[in-house]
């Protein structure tokens, strides 16, 4: 694999550790903010929405521009954001600030996913993206319990400026790693225009694999985001245990995602077929035995893993079925994650306010998780064509 792929992952990770890391800070944001968990749980959700809104649309204003350029100029901008939002007070500005970070966020990663994928062959989409994927699953198991143990000794807002200052090794990485043509099939003229690439987004196969993306990370960001009050009050454990749990979410995870860049190219439907069923058992069963530490760190593993083995299966079918859409195609996998993103910790929220107690966000998840295993089995066959009958 080519070693840009590596210096994007660093960034990656980075960007990842702080999506991510709220996970572990919610309740001593909402405490000095003075406003519910559930409120603050929003901070997720408006970052998810702005990489919604920014995915296609930094994609197709930048389909132009060299690739360096546009990834530098992402990264400054998410430093920025992360400064204003270490020194703001009013929690309004605080969800502007994670706006404009969505936004940089969405920009790099729609253009680091078309780079990505255009540096490899045709059938290796999903081994490329899950060396990118990866920096996020080392997120959760460095960036995000580093970042909550920071937050718990010095403040959540030392975690802010230590995303920004890890910025700039990140803006190093794309420098020397990424050259202005490194992949970039939307430099080419003969590449279809804007227009033919929108209109990818009526075809079956690619609304079926976004929507099922969706579901399956909205699912793990519903139960995720809400991880440290299970961990603390179902579980009656001490706030430490938080940080540990990340850990063990992280590691699973990164085994998952790893174990599908494997498989997803080539064996996507033995991944779904298997890892679909057991994802929803695990959420049920996790939302049931969520008061016994073991059964619960034991569960939380084993949804990293499932959860990332098959929504990163799901982002891959994106790509594929995207492959007619060479500069956008990047920005409509970022959607698919986002959107999860986004309506997860909502109906987390939701599920939290309903007075079901921490363990709501889980039995959500696991609704979620169902209806995507209804669609799959109605759309078995499109969603698992094999990478040459969708590559071009």
């Amino acid at each position: 694999m080519p070693l840009t792929l590596y210096s994007l992952a660093l960034a990656v990770f980075v960007m990842g550790t702080s999506e991510f890391m709220l996970a572990g800070l919610i309740p001593a944001m909402a405490t000095e903010f003075g406003v519910s968990v559930g409120t603050a749980g929003l901070l997720t959700s408006t970052f998810a929405v702005g990489m919604v809104i920014g995915a296609p649309l930094m994609a197709a204003f930048s389909r132009r521009w060299p690739p360096r350029s546009t990834l530098i100029v992402c990264i400054l901008m998410f430093a920025t954001s992360h400064v204003i939002g270490a020194l703001t007070s009013v929690f309004s500005l605080l969800l502007v600030a994670r706006v404009i970070s969505a936004l940089a966020n969405a920009g790099f990663l729609a253009v680091a996913l078309g780079t990505a994928t255009n540096l490899v062959p045709a059938h290796r989409k999903g081994r490329a993206l899950s060396i990118l994927l990866a920096g996020t699953t080392m997120a959760t198991v460095v960036g995000v319990p580093a970042g909550a143990l920071l937050g718990a000794a010095l403040g959540w807002r030392t975690t802010f400026w230590a995303i920004a200052v890890l910025c700039l090794p990140a803006a190093f990485g794309v420098v020397q790693g990424v050259s202005d043509t490194s992949g970039r099939a939307a430099t080419n003229t003969s590449s279809p225009g804007l227009r033919t690439e929108l209109s990818q987004l009526a075809t079956p196969r690619l609304i079926v694999a976004m929507a099922l993306g969706a579901l399956v990370n909205g699912a793990t960001f519903a139960a995720f985001t809400f991880l440290a009050p299970i961990v603390t009050e179902t579980a009656g454990l001490a706030d430490a245990w938080v940080s540990i749990a990340l850990v063990i979410f992280g590691i699973g995870s990164f085994l998952g995602v790893t174990t599908a860049g494997r498989l997803s190219d080539q064996r996507p439907g033995a991944v779904l077929a298997v890892g679909g069923p057991l994802l929803l058992a695990g959420w049920i069963l996790l939302a049931m035995v969520s008061s016994h530490t073991v059964a619960l760190l034991t569960l939380v593993f084993v949804q990293g893993c499932l959860s990332f083995a098959v929504g990163s299966t799901l982002i891959t079918r994106v790509l594929y079925a995207a492959a007619r859409a060479p500069s956008m195609g990047g920005s409509y996998a970022t959607v698919a994650l986002n959107v999860g993103a986004a309506a997860g910790p909502v109906l987390g929220a939701f599920g939290l306010a309903t007075g079901l107690g921490p363990v709501a966000p889980v039995w959500v998840g696991s609704a979620l998780t169902a209806v995507a295993l209804g669609i799959m089995v109605l759309c078995w066959r499109n969603l698992t064509e094999r990478p040459e009958q969708t590559a071009t």
